[in-house]
């Protein structure tokens, strides 16, 4: 089987073009090439597959084998994927993916993707459709009990569920303990991706990520979304800011006429090789 390793700022999946290969059992396939003792390694698997309602479908998996709705660093991926390999010319191309249909725009040099902006859509705020089990209507600085320690949360769904906890400094988190009680709290029922935020400016924001059903990862697009939308509502940003993560950086914007968010950053591919997997 041909696989291609890309990452975004170190969010790194392994992608597959099923227009040409075929995945029997994606879920296994993810835990077993994800593992980064005895396979490839990756945060996840990501197939790319033809569409009847948009250019391309984006179908991808956690390194725990579990379905994820979307990702905003894989989708860049995708989007270089697919032009640097001359399945598509256009430069505006749409991606199915489990949280809709996403609009990309390729900017393009030397022939070759170099950044990509993509249209990541309105944040989700009602508490019921993140979905969250809390009775307001909106989690904005609301009090939860994770792991003996009051937190003050904020939710916003891009696709998929983020829970937002500003900190004095990211780097003292204990991420890999408290990361887990987040993720399975009783209070999210589809579990959460959590992001632990560091105020630097109003434009410039710090953050770690605990991605359900992949650990800490270096970067998380919809993550980074989410802690824009969660910082302006808790009026601690501006509309638009520098995300730094791990990896590296993304350009976040929430446009306040259109209510969408725009995530900006790079792709990059790592290496293609043929696997003997079945």
């Amino acid at each position: 089987m041909r696989i291609t390793k890309m990452h975004g700022i170190g969010n790194d999946y392994i992608y597959v073009n099923c227009f040409e290969e075929t995945v029997a059992d994606p879920s296994r396939a993810a835990r077993e090439l994800s593992d980064r003792h005895f396979w490839i390694g990756s945060d996840g698997l990501v197939l790319i597959k033809p569409s009847n309602e948009a250019d391309f479908e984006m179908e991808m998996y956690n390194s725990d084998g579990s379905r994820a709705e979307m990702c905003g660093n894989a989708i860049r991926c995708v989007g270089k994927y697919v032009y640097d390999n001359a399945m598509t010319d256009k430069t505006s191309i749409t991606i199915m993916t489990g949280a809709g249909i996403k609009t990309l725009s390729l900017c393009v040099e030397n022939g070759a993707v170099a950044s990509v902006r993509v249209d990541m859509g309105e944040p989700e705020l009602d508490s019921r459709l993140i979905p969250t089990l809390f009775e307001t209507g909106q989690v904005v600085n609301e009090p939860l009990e994770v792991g003996g320690i009051n937190y003050l949360v904020t939710c916003v769904s891009m696709g998929n569920p983020h829970a937002v906890v500003f900190v004095k400094d990211t780097d003292e988190v204990d991420i890999e303990r408290i990361g887990p009680l987040f993720e399975r709290h009783k209070m999210f029922p589809k579990r959460i991706n959590t992001e632990f935020l560091q105020i630097l400016s109003a434009d410039k924001i710090k953050m770690r990520v605990w991605e359900r059903g992949a650990g800490e990862t270096w970067a998380c697009g919809t993550g980074a979304c989410a802690a824009l939308v969660a910082s302006v509502l808790c009026g601690a940003a501006a509309r638009k800011a520098e995300l730094i993560l791990r990896g590296g950086s993304l350009l976040i914007e929430w446009d306040e006429k259109t209510n969408r968010v725009f995530m900006t950053g790079g792709a990059k591919k790592v290496f293609d090789t043929d696997i003997d997997y079945e």
